[in-house]
C-alpha cells in the first residue's frame, strides 16, 4: 500500500507510480543531454588552442635561420672564468669558484712597468663577470715575472692570482671599508722612486696582495713565509707617478673606491700579469 494513497470520499484513489516513471525519464534524458553537451565540449577542446593544448604552448624551438644563428651563438658564448678576456687558461683555471669580486692587472708587455686595473663583479660563485670600473696602473719598473723566479730588488711584479684580505694606510679607512683596517704612520714610503719621483701620499690607502706574506695581519707585518730572497710586501696602493718596485699603483680615488667596495664575503682576488699569461 505504499504506493498508494487513501482516496477522499466520492473520488477515485490515484497512485504515484505514473508520476515516478516520468521523473525517470526525465532524469534519463537529462543524463544523455549532459552526455552530449560534454562529448561536444570535449571534441571542441581539441580542436580549439587551449591551456593543454600543444598548440597553445610556446614554440621554444628557433624559427628563422637567423634565430638558430643567434641560438648557437649565445650556447657558444664563454661564460664564468673562461669569458674574462686577456688571460691564458691555465691561469682563469685558478680564480676561485667562489670568488665573487676580481681584480685584473694587465700588463702592457712582460717588460713594460705599464698596465690597467679592471674591476669585476659577480651576483653568484660561477657566474658570469660583469665589469664595474677601469683604471691606468703602474706595476714593477722591469714588468713582470714568475712567482718562483722572482728576486727581491728585481723591480718586477710577480705575476699570478692571489688572494686579498687585508687593508690599511697612513689615512683613516674610507667609509664603508668592510676589509680589516691599519690605520698606521708606519703607512709611509721613504725616499724616492724608481725615476727619482716623489713618494708622498703613495701608502695613503693600502691593500695588501696576499704574495709572500702571512694573512690577516697588517700589511705592515714584515713576515715573509717563502724567505726574504723572494721580497714581499707587495700592495696595491696610491700611484706616485712612476713605476714601482713591485706593488700596483692606482690613483687616489681608485683605491678609495676599492676599499668601499671590496668584501672579505666575496672572497675577492687579483690576477695580475703580462697579456695572456
Amino acid at each position: 500500500m505504499s504506493k498508494y494513497v487513501r482516496a477522499r470520499p466520492g473520488r477515485p484513489a490515484r497512485t504515484r507510480a505514473p508520476r515516478q516513471r516520468n521523473l525517470r525519464a526525465l532524469a534519463v534524458a537529462a543524463g544523455l543531454g549532459l552526455l552530449v553537451f560534454t562529448a561536444g565540449w570535449v571534441h571542441v577542446a581539441r580542436e580549439t588552442p587551449g591551456a593543454d593544448s600543444a598548440s597553445a604552448r610556446p614554440d621554444s624551438r628557433p624559427r628563422t635561420a637567423a634565430d638558430r644563428a643567434a641560438l648557437a651563438e649565445d650556447r657558444a658564448r664563454p661564460r664564468g672564468n673562461d669569458a674574462l678576456p686577456g688571460l691564458g687558461k691555465a691561469t682563469r683555471a685558478r680564480i676561485p669558484k667562489d670568488s665573487r669580486q676580481l681584480i685584473v692587472v694587465t700588463g702592457r708587455s712582460a717588460g713594460s712597468s705599464e698596465s690597467v686595473v679592471t674591476l669585476w663583479s659577480r651576483s653568484a660563485p660561477g657566474g658570469d663577470w660583469n665589469r664595474a670600473d677601469t683604471w691606468p696602473a703602474r706595476n714593477g719598473a722591469k714588468g713582470w715575472s714568475a712567482p718562483e723566479e722572482r728576486t727581491y730588488g728585481d723591480l718586477t711584479s710577480p705575476q699570478g692570482v692571489y688572494s686579498l684580505t687585508d687593508a690599511g694606510g697612513l689615512l683613516p679607512k674610507p667609509p664603508g671599508t668592510k676589509f680589516p683596517y691599519d690605520e698606521d704612520d708606519g703607512f709611509v714610503a721613504t725616499g724616492t722612486g724608481v725615476n727619482g719621483e716623489p713618494l708622498t701620499g703613495a701608502f695613503d690607502y693600502v691593500v695588501a696582495i696576499d704574495f709572500n706574506r702571512e694573512r690577516g695581519v697588517s700589511p705592515l707585518d714584515p713576515r715573509m713565509p717563502q724567505g726574504e730572497e723572494r721580497g714581499g710586501n707587495i700592495w696595491l696602493h696610491v700611484d706616485h707617478d712612476g713605476p714601482s718596485q713591485g706593488c700596483v699603483g692606482i690613483p687616489k680615488e681608485a683605491m678609495k673606491k676599492l676599499l668601499q667596495t671590496l668584501d672579505p664575503a666575496a672572497k675577492p682576488v687579483v690576477v695580475m700579469g703580462p697579456p695572456g699569461f
